[in-house]
């Protein structure tokens, strides 16, 4: 697969490295042609290097690795060249004192579908630190980390379900792009639980098998 990389940050760095590992052709895009160069150097297999519209060309899957508040303006600009690819979103819309950016308005993924209506736009990749993306594969307690992913085109998300798997994880379908919201308000809540209450996040919720109450529901 065609990978072009929107950025180059450390999400960039985490996610290209598992998948030049795998064996995708990846493209590193950045504003500061020096620094997509000394990424695409620091991933190494080849990858290549050079302007953000370079990337959007290059790739039949397009990572926007981008702060949120940039993402949309960079992905208006290459519109044109992003028709027809898969838009991968992994920003988190989180602000000072963990408060979600986005609330009361449309989601970090669907500013990014508005900006470039002709893209497939997917959400991925959001809930993690981006050195749990660095992990050789992040399983913990031996289970691999599972990935929600939000999307509405079939197509796109068969090839982002892929790349979760090429980063050692189990893709999750979480629903359609209009659900990109409750990921990156899970994000927000999440990232202050951890952050600033010291809470593992996984003892919130019981077992699936007591996910509807115990004695009746899904563990029959």
């Amino acid at each position: 697969m065609k990978i072009g990389v929107l950025g180059t940050g450390n999400m960039a760095d985490a996610l290209a490295t598992h998948w030049v590992r795998a064996g995708h052709e990846v493209f590193v895009g950045g504003r500061d042609e020096r620094k997509a160069q000394r990424l695409a150097t620091h991933i190494r297999g080849g990858t290549g290097h050079g302007s953000l519209h370079a990337a959007a060309r290059f790739g039949e899957v397009v990572l926007a690795a981008l702060p949120y508040g940039a993402g949309a303006d960079v992905v208006k600009e290459l519109h044109t060249a992003l028709s027809g690819k898969v838009l991968l979103d992994c920003a988190n819309p989180v602000g000072p004192g963990f408060r979600l950016l986005t609330e009361g308005g449309p989601s970090s993924a669907a500013r990014l579908a508005a900006a470039a209506p002709g893209a497939q736009v997917v959400k991925a990749f959001n809930l993690c630190h981006e050195d749990v993306w660095r992990m050789t594969p992040p399983v913990f307690d031996g289970r691999p980390l599972a990935v929600p992913v939000c999307g509405d085109d079939e197509a796109a998300l068969t090839r982002v379900y892929e790349l979760v798997r090429d980063v050692g994880c189990e893709p999750v379908a979480a629903g359609g792009l209009e659900r990109a919201g409750l990921l990156e308000a899970t994000a927000a809540l999440f990232i202050g639980l951890w952050v600033a209450e010291q809470v593992d996040v996984r003892a919130i919720a019981p077992p699936l098998a007591y996910a509807t109450g115990p004695g009746v529901g899904l563990h029959r």
